[in-house]
């Protein structure tokens, strides 16, 4: 698994921060940027590229493209380096990754104590999950960067606003050299990631929500819930009621965004670095 290291190897305080579904640890390069300037060199961040993600490997089994292999991979990320203390900034899919990791991480000694949710919770809207089936794992070439980044803003309007120059940024770690040996680009991902998660149906989904809510109830860390106002998978009453149980998520909401946040925004920006830095969050 490769990640993206900012800041001082050795600094008191390390921040891990970790991408959705079909992005890659690159989407923090602003965050990591202000986290960095802000805490005057007392934080390390950490950008993993989750496996079959970005730099990191692909897997010869595709089933194993499941949240309990992801934390596993990122508890023996924070092993390897010697962490014993934590923050982490999840996005989507890397929220589902730290809610497990913050629940059961206390079994090998490692304390996490503060907690994003970036628009993710223990009950997923169903809608969410078929939009993201429609897309994922699609084999497309394209030309060029721009042709590339166009593409994928048509699935990812509801990130929100962005400027040409803020999308474009994010779109190039997105792709690669196509694996054809033409000049063309594909995206960085393995399509086998879709393939666990076509499998899932309405009534596994539903299940499952309970055990996910035994996870989340069982966290200890201060978190701060991050909800896209317009956003089809994390619920207004899901993220009141990860507000008003379990740990007592503080919850934020952006307008004119859905899912998800890009914490690219200075308002999203200066919500996770104040939480990060102070400990405390202002809608």
């Amino acid at each position: 698994m490769a990640y993206w290291s900012w800041g001082a190897t050795d600094a008191p305080r390390t921040v891990v921060c970790v991408h959705g579904l079909s992005r890659q640890g690159r989407d923090f390069d602003v965050l990591a940027q202000t986290l960095l300037a802000a805490s005057d060199g007392q934080l390390r961040v950490l950008c993993p590229d989750v496996v079959g993600r970005g730099r990191s490997d692909f897997l010869s089994d595709p089933m194993g493209y499941q949240i309990p292999t992801y934390a596993t991979d990122m508890l023996a990320l924070v092993q390897q380096l010697g962490l014993k203390e934590i923050d982490w900034v999840g996005t989507s899919m890397g929220g589902l990754i730290g809610m497990a990791v913050a629940a059961h991480g206390a079994a090998m000694g490692l304390k996490v104590h503060r907690l994003v949710l970036n628009d993710v919770g223990p009950t997923i809207q169903w809608e969410a999950i078929q939009r993201i089936g429609q897309y994922l794992g699609r084999v497309v070439y394209f030309d060029s960067l721009q042709q590339a980044a166009d593409a994928m803003w048509q699935v990812s309007t509801s990130f929100g606003p962005h400027t040409p120059a803020q999308w474009l940024a994010l779109s190039r770690p997105m792709v690669k050299p196509a694996d054809d040996g033409s000049a063309r680009l594909q995206l960085h991902y393995d399509p086998a990631i879709a393939v666990p998660f076509a499998q899932v149906t309405q009534e596994a989904s539903v299940q499952g929500e309970a055990l996910l809510w035994q996870m989340y109830d069982a966290i200890t860390a201060d978190i701060l819930l991050l909800r896209g106002a317009e956003s089809d998978l994390l619920s207004p009453a899901t993220a009141q009621a990860m507000a008003q149980r379990g740990p007592h998520a503080r919850l934020v909401e952006f307008s004119g965004v859905g899912h998800a946040p890009t914490l690219i925004a200075p308002d999203q920006v200066a919500v996770v670095t104040q939480f990060l830095l102070q400990g405390e969050a202002n809608a």
